[in-house]
C-alpha cells in the first residue's frame, strides 16, 4: 500500500511539473486514443501510463505487461474519455513509456549477449526517477542492484584511501549484520586482500577481461572463490560484454542501461 502512495505522488508530482500553468481553452468532448509503437522493443512503464490517463479520468487499457517485446506497429494502449483529459496525460505518459521501454530494452540487449551471467544496474540514474528505471532494468531481465547507499556497504576507493582496505572492511562489517559488504578493487592483490579480509562481494573495477581471468584463477588456486560473489564495472559496453561474461564474474554491473539507453518511439492519435 505504501509503494503504490509512493508511486502516486511521485506521478502526481510529474503532472504538475508538466502542467504548471496550463490554460484550458478546449470545450468538453468524449474522444478516443490509441497508443503506438514505432521500433521493436521491450516495454516497460505501462502500468504508469494507464495510471496517468485514469489521473484525469480517462479510462485507459492494454494488452501488454512490463517485459513484453514488442513490434513496431504493435497497439499498446486505448484511451476513452474527455478528450481533455486525454491532452493532458499525453506527454508525461508518452514519456514514461519512452524512457522506461528504452532502458528495458537495452537491458535486454545486454542480458542476451551476457550468457547467463547476471546484469545489474548502477546509481547512476536521473534524480527523482531512480524507482522507475530500477523497475525497467527489472523488466529488460536485469537486476537493479542497490537502490540506495543504505542497500548495501560498498567500500570504493575514496574509502580506502581514507581509513585504507582493511580498516575499512572492519568498520563496514560493523555497520549490521544484515548488510553485505562489497569491496571495489582495481588490482589482483587487492582482490585476494579483500577475499582474505571476508568481503561478501569483490568489485573489479575498470580492469580489463584478461586481467579478471587472471585474478578469478589466482583466487580460485589460493581457496578464496567459494562464497565470494565477483562482479566487473565500468567501460562494459555491448561490444566487450561477451569478454566480461567469459572471465568468471558472477555480476556484470552497466551504467550505461540508465545513462546510455535511448528512448523507445510511441505516439498518440486521437481516433
Amino acid at each position: 500500500m505504501r509503494g503504490d502512495i509512493c508511486m502516486k505522488a511521485l506521478i502526481e508530482r510529474f503532472i504538475e511539473e508538466d502542467l504548471s500553468g496550463y490554460i484550458e481553452f478546449l470545450p468538453e468532448i468524449e474522444a478516443r486514443a490509441v497508443v503506438t509503437v514505432r521500433e521493436n522493443g521491450v516495454i516497460s512503464g505501462i502500468s504508469d501510463a494507464i495510471a496517468v490517463f485514469e489521473y484525469f479520468g480517462v479510462s485507459a487499457r492494454t494488452w501488454f505487461e512490463d517485459g513484453n517485446r514488442i513490434t513496431k506497429g504493435d497497439l499498446i494502449l486505448e484511451a476513452e474519455g474527455d478528450a481533455r483529459g486525454i491532452l493532458k496525460a499525453e506527454r508525461l505518459s508518452l514519456n514514461i513509456l519512452g524512457r522506461m521501454s528504452g532502458i528495458a530494452t537495452l537491458t535486454a540487449r545486454f542480458v542476451e549477449r551476457a550468457g547467463g551471467v547476471k546484469i545489474a544496474g548502477t546509481r547512476k540514474t536521473t534524480p527523482g526517477f531512480r524507482i522507475f528505471e530500477k523497475r525497467a532494468i527489472i523488466a529488460g531481465g536485469g537486476d537493479p542492484h542497490r537502490f540506495n547507499l543504505a542497500d548495501m556497504v560498498m567500500i570504493k576507493e575514496n574509502h580506502i584511501s581514507l581509513f585504507g582496505l582493511e580498516r575499512a572492511i572492519e568498520l563496514g562489517k560493523q555497520a549490521s549484520f544484515t548488510k553485505k559488504v562489497e569491496v571495489e578493487v582495481s588490482a589482483p592483490e587487492d582482490a585476494v586482500r579483500a577475499a582474505e579480509l571476508g568481503a561478501d562481494v569483490i568489485m573489479f573495477d575498470n580492469m580489463p577481461p584478461d586481467k579478471i581471468r587472471e585474478t578469478m584463477a589466482m583466487l580460485e588456486a589460493r581457496g578464496l572463490r567459494d562464497h565470494i560473489l565477483f562482479e566487473a564495472s565500468g567501460g562494459i559496453t555491448l561490444e566487450n560484454i561477451t569478454e566480461y561474461a567469459e572471465s568468471g564474474v558472477d555480476i556484470i554491473s552497466v551504467g550505461a542501461i540508465t545513462h546510455h539507453a535511448p528512448w523507445l518511439d510511441f505516439s498518440l492519435k486521437i481516433v
